[in-house]
């Protein structure tokens, strides 16, 4: 999957994607990893989600990672946010608060940057990436995260013969296959989310799970 997929859904402004409030899983189960206020927390492929705001709103300091400008602009025009910007090798970096964005490819991401963290919140990345792309960003970017980080990982699990993705489904079976090497992942909620999925209702898709990780790099 080209980067020039996801530029063209933000251009088009196909992006289902995006939730218009912060995702219940993490309100309920962040508290849970016991982080300090000011831990540095990591969210790959971040798109304008508002999960960042109420990451911030806890104390920590949010960096976010996002190929597409136009989400990055929207997220702090959209929020009221007034960026001061900078480039770096990693990206274009805009920053507002406790809140910084990095315009750039995940995958740019060095081990010295990826050390820097305490904690990582994955919603909507490992979800957006075909199978044959799953295991370089899982080992790219959890395998560089320093020993101790903690997160959540929320994933979804339907039959994929069902409908194509993205999102794609990634059972708990590809969970444990794809985090063993470095990281524990323990499972700490499923839940039927079918009937609040237009788009996988009109599929057809006959079931869709919900499932929240709790993240810990050994």
């Amino acid at each position: 999957m080209e980067p020039e997929f996801w530029l063209s859904r933000w251009r088009e402004g196909r992006t289902h994607f995006h939730q218009n409030r912060i995702t219940p899983p993490l309100q309920k189960f962040w508290p849970g990893l016991g982080l300090a206020p000011e831990a540095r927390v990591l969210v790959p492929l971040a798109g304008k989600s508002l999960d960042m705001l109420w990451l911030a709103e806890q104390g920590h300091e949010v960096v976010g990672v996002e190929l597409s400008e136009l989400a990055v602009g929207q997220f702090f025009a959209e929020n009221g946010l007034t960026p001061e910007r900078r480039r770096s090798a990693l990206g274009e970096h805009w920053r507002s608060g406790r809140i910084e964005l990095i315009q750039g490819d995940i995958f740019a991401l060095d081990a010295d940057f990826l050390a820097g963290f305490d904690a990582v919140y994955d919603r909507a990345a490992l979800i957006a990436l075909p199978p044959d792309m799953r295991r370089h960003y899982v080992e790219h970017v959890y395998a560089g995260l320093r020993s101790g980080c903690r997160g959540l990982l929320v994933t979804l699990d339907y039959p994929q013969d069902e409908m194509d993705g993205p999102p794609f489904s990634v059972p708990d079976a590809d969970v444990q296959a794809l985090y063993a090497p470095h990281t524990e992942a323990s499972l700490l909620d499923r839940r039927d989310s079918l009937a609040k999925e237009p788009k996988f209702l009109a599929a057809g898709a006959s079931r869709l799970d919900t499932l929240t990780y709790r993240l810990a790099r050994r």
